[in-house]
């Protein structure tokens, strides 16, 4: 028998706070380098721009998730919900894409979390550091000499401390993937916990000493307002003219897609909903009761993350110099841990005045705990890549449990990250805009899910139905997609490989697997339905006859089948009706109706995805008890390939054959295969 899709397993649930840990592994990892990428996407205006963000956070995403929680808690998330909204090839080849994007953004998320925690070790002063680095990373260190000058010859351009700290850092985050793969959901999630926690205090210490800072020197704050108003928004500090409010809400919003790192791990909260424990309350479901749980994660995670990135933004503008947050050895994808060393501010001054902590000891014990997030941010997403995508490949005909046991597609993944790392030479600004449009291109399917979700569940007129607070989010969220896009295109040409390598592998699966009998089971209409189905099982010699509604009567088609088949009045007919439902569908569970008319048993199978493989599953089930029923057919005027086409994409070609072919291959006693009668 073909294999079945797996029973999904109860994971080890925990409180939703910790799970919110867990997803800030992922969020809260890119307040290490949002601050200095606000400043490159809109200049002095960076915390205007970073209001921008927090509004599309609490009036986009956040409403949009909420609703995906509450009609996908099984951590399917908005792909899950956008495939029960399309059905058929083109809801399929839906969610092929969005796993493209999905992919890219979890691969993207891995290495740009990785390099840029590269920066915070390589740009660490302290001698031991620096002392390995210059082993491992220089031209005229050990690793060059142990390769042939050829093979050298080719990596050199690479080769330089950022590229071979990150491809460091990246087995080291392969390593964490194996304690996560390995250990049990609920100490992960109590690692995360405790790194987050650690994270987010030593941050909060750094914010709130800038923000101290800054009311202790109000010239600090009107000098970056000046220069907000009067700088026409290029990260370089040109003085142009006094532009109006509406260039700088333009500059703003222009920045925007860039910025929209700052949204990510909303995707990741959906693959993760299942591990939230339903805590115990009156009147409630325990699903309901871990929906209301997960909402209270992303409304509390947007909360804390608006907060974090609105005083990080506004401490490091104002703070920091332009020069400063745009070279590479000192605040740039770091401007937080460029402070926590004591750096030197804008007017002049250490920023070890601002506390007296501050200085490298802080400041490595700060870059330690970044690092540790960052690396375990790529871990957590690709936890998630883990529970995503499996199901999904499944259900289009691509048996993976096996790869899934062995962890053989993260493995994949795991090569796909170092050859990314290679191409964009663990740079994070050149990662920057794939991650952003991978981002931006998920919210905008989670939010056109949602709007025709609710389209599809209201009644009345097309303008009472139509959600337009969604159709709103969804507008806006595919504009700034689009823009990433045409900014800067390599997130949709990753994507893009994703979505053709899985159209190829799953499309030559299914030709592979496509005579195995797809077959998960019967669901029946009605109690009675059950008691007739299990009648006909005991029945003898009962003869099969699929009929296909509306060419002719029931009657018509009694008396041919006698008259050709030569069977006597007195042998059992028993005629078999199939609608066909998403015939997209690899898998299939169809539900059964049986009823008694005019003294005829008539069988009737909705929701097949095949007409061939749930005739072959009917014949078999009954065969389980006495005699094999026999299977008459009448002759099928397709040609070969017309039949062959209508088998793979439409489920009703070649019926008879196909029939069996399928009973043949699945079971292997000839005496319990029923015969094929073809008049």
């Amino acid at each position: 028998m073909p294999a079945k899709n797996p029973p999904p397993t109860v994971p080890q649930q925990s409180l939703w706070l910790g799970v919110l840990c867990l997803i800030g592994l992922d969020y809260f990892s890119t307040l290490a380098y949002q601050p200095s990428i606000a400043f490159a996407s809109a200049g002095y205006a960076a915390p205007l721009a970073t209001v921008v963000v927090v509004l599309f956070t609490f009036l986009g995403a956040v409403p949009v998730y909420c609703y995906v929680a509450g009609r996908s808690p099984h951590g399917q998330g908005a792909i899950g919900l956008l495939e029960r909204s399309v059905h058929g090839w083109l809801g399929k080849l839906l969610i092929v894409v969005l796993l493209g994007f999905a992919a890219t953004d979890f691969v993207i998320t891995k290495t740009l979390s990785v390099a840029d925690a590269a920066e915070h070790l390589i740009y660490n002063r302290e001698p031991v550091w620096q002392q390995t680095l210059d082993v491992l990373g220089g031209t005229d260190g050990p690793v060059p000499q142990w390769l042939p000058p050829p093979l050298w010859q080719r990596i050199a351009a690479y080769w330089n401390r950022q590229l071979v700290v990150t491809l460091a850092l990246s087995f080291l985050g392969f390593a964490f993937w194996t304690i996560f793969r390995r250990a049990s959901r609920k100490r992960v999630v109590q690692l995360a916990v405790a790194v987050v926690s650690v994270y987010l205090l030593l941050t909060a210490i750094i914010i709130a000493s800038g923000l101290t800072y800054l009311l202790a020197h109000p010239h600090l704050l009107q000098d970056w307002w000046h220069k907000c108003t009067t700088v026409t928004g290029s990260a370089h500090g040109n003085i142009g003219s006094v532009p109006s409010w509406l260039s700088i809400s333009s500059r703003c919003l222009s920045a925007f897609p860039q910025m929209s790192l700052g949204l990510s791990g909303f995707e990741l909260s959906m693959v993760v909903l299942p591990l939230i424990k339903a805590q115990q309350s009156r009147g409630a479901t325990a699903l309901e009761r871990r929906v209301g749980n997960a909402r209270k994660l992303l409304v509390t995670a947007a909360a804390i993350m608006s907060l974090y990135l609105l005083s990080s933004t506004l401490v490091t503008t104002a703070l920091l110099s332009p020069r400063a947050l745009t070279t590479t050895s000192q605040a740039a994808n770091r401007a937080l841990a460029y402070l926590a060393h004591g750096g030197l501010l804008t007017d002049g001054h250490s920023a070890a005045e601002m506390n007296g902590m501050f200085g490298g000891l802080f400041g490595t014990f700060y870059d330690i705990s970044t690092i540790v997030l960052l690396c375990l941010a790529g871990a957590s997403v690709t936890m998630g890549l883990r529970d995503l995508v499996p199901r999904y490949l499944h259900r289009l005909g691509m048996e993976l449990q096996w790869a899934h046991n062995v962890g053989a597609i993260l493995h994949a993944f795991n090569c796909i990250n170092l050859m990314i790392t290679v191409l964009f030479r663990a740079s994070v600004l050149a990662q920057r805009g794939a991650y952003a449009t991978s981002v931006l291109v998920l919210m905008s399917s989670a939010a056109v899910a949602a709007a025709i979700d609710l389209r599809q569940r209201r009644s009345g007129t097309w303008l009472r139905r139509t959600p337009w607070l969604f159709v709103g989010i969804s507008a806006v969220f595919c504009v700034s997609a689009l823009s990433a896009i045409l900014t800067t295109p390599d997130g949709l040409v990753i994507a893009l490989c994703f979505v053709l390598a899985l159209l190829a592998s799953s499309i030559f699966s299914r030709i592979l697997r496509n005579m195995e009998l797809r077959f998960e089971g019967f669901e029946f209409l009605d109690e009675r339905s059950r008691f007739l189905w299990e009648s006909l099982v005991y029945l003898q010699f009962p003869i099969l006859v699929p009929h296909r509604p509306g060419r002719q009567s029931l009657l018509e088609k009694e008396e041919m089948i006698r008259k050709r088949h030569r069977l006597s009045p007195d042998v059992p007919l028993v005629f078999v009706e199939v609608e066909l439902g998403d015939v997209s569908e690899f898998y299939h569970r169809p539900l059964l109706e049986v009823i008694q008319e005019d003294g005829r048993f008539i069988v009737r199978i909705h929701r097949a995805a095949s007409v061939a493989h749930v005739l072959a599953a009917a014949g078999l089930e009954l065969s389980k008890v006495g005699t094999p029923p026999e299977i008459h057919f009448g002759w099928s005027n397709e040609t070969p390939i017309a039949a062959n086409i209508n088998f793979l994409l439409f489920g009703q070609g070649n019926v008879p054959w196909m029939v069996r072919e399928l009973i043949r291959k699945s079971e292997p006693d000839s005496q319990r295969q029923p015969p094929i009668v073809i008049g």
